[in-house]
């Protein structure tokens, strides 16, 4: 058997009540053997006695308790039984061998990680996995301790996350830093398929730490700076140009002013520096003419 089977087993308050019983009648026994007067062959109550007390400790031993979300892997001299997974007082073969597996979702929080992203720059990386067990036989005999599996399987999946994408991409790209959703989706997906053999139900994988080795941290820092920078100053020139052509364009439609292009190029030339300084720009009265 290669799969979970899920099994019910005997109410363990209506077996209690057996237990106390056979119990009682063990007490009762030995109770008649001690009287004073005697038996004339006692033989039959010390079978008796050996009889019910081997009844009573077997059936005390068959006594257990599932809690919610979790469940007990019933084995019967090494051959897999089943599972009992509901809840409460249960009572089972007194031989079945039991194994606790827990079935509540749990967290597990990854260390941090020095790793080379696609481009070859160490970074330091950490995701969050939350996962639990849907499949109590994979998870007993599939691997050998199912939550070091997890652990280990986390590990050399985020490693191979990160070298699979740069950690500040082109545009068109992905990127760890940028597309933040789209990694953790392929996280998720990569660790599912490494659990898959351990019967765990990956249910949320994302990035809890992403940064650059601080070794580079200082360059690559200056690094997005003069991106930011030049893609700032690509916009707002990109944006000045707009304004002067669309300015331009207003003068010629109304025909107010008649403009030539030596006089057109001083225009664009002011309003481009206005429109492009960093610092407020400084008016200058002419009270002459452009050309004196």
């Amino acid at each position: 058997m290669n799969n979970e089977k899920t099994i019910k087993v005997v109410n363990g308050w209506v077996m209690l009540v057996v237990t106390l019983l056979l119990w009682g009648a063990l007490a009762y026994t030995i109770y008649l053997v001690a009287q004073p007067e005697g038996k004339a062959n006692p033989t039959p109550y010390v079978w008796a006695i050996i009889l019910e007390g081997l009844l009573a400790s077997l059936a005390s031993s068959g006594f257990f308790i599932v809690e919610p979300n979790g469940s007990q892997v019933l084995l019967l001299f090494g051959s897999y039984v089943g599972t009992v997974k509901d809840s409460g007082f249960h009572w089972a073969n007194p031989f079945y061998t039991k194994r606790k597996v827990s079935l509540r979702a749990r967290s597990l929080n990854g260390e941090k990680l020095k790793v080379n992203d696609s481009a070859g720059n160490p970074v330091e990386i950490a995701a969050i996995v939350v996962w639990r067990v849907t499949d109590t036989y994979a998870a007993s005999f599939q691997v050998d301790d199912y939550e070091s599996y997890v652990a280990l399987q986390s590990e050399t999946a985020v490693r191979h996350l990160a070298s699979s994408f740069p950690y500040d991409g082109e545009e068109h790209e992905l990127s760890l830093r940028r597309n933040t959703d789209e990694v953790s989706t392929h996280l998720q997906k990569e660790l599912q398929e490494r659990l898959q053999l351990a019967g765990v139900q990956v249910i949320e994988a994302r990035l809890s730490h992403l940064a650059y080795a601080p070794e580079i941290a200082g360059v690559m820092l200056r690094r997005q700076q003069a991106a930011a920078v030049v893609a700032a100053r690509q916009k707002i020139v990109d944006g000045a140009v707009g304004m002067v052509e669309m300015a331009l364009q207003r003068l010629e439609e109304h025909g107010k002013i008649q403009l030539d292009e030596e006089r057109k190029a001083a225009m664009v030339t002011n309003l481009m520096v206005v429109l492009c300084s960093e610092q407020a720009a400084q008016p200058v009265v002419n009270a002459g003419t452009l050309y004196n």
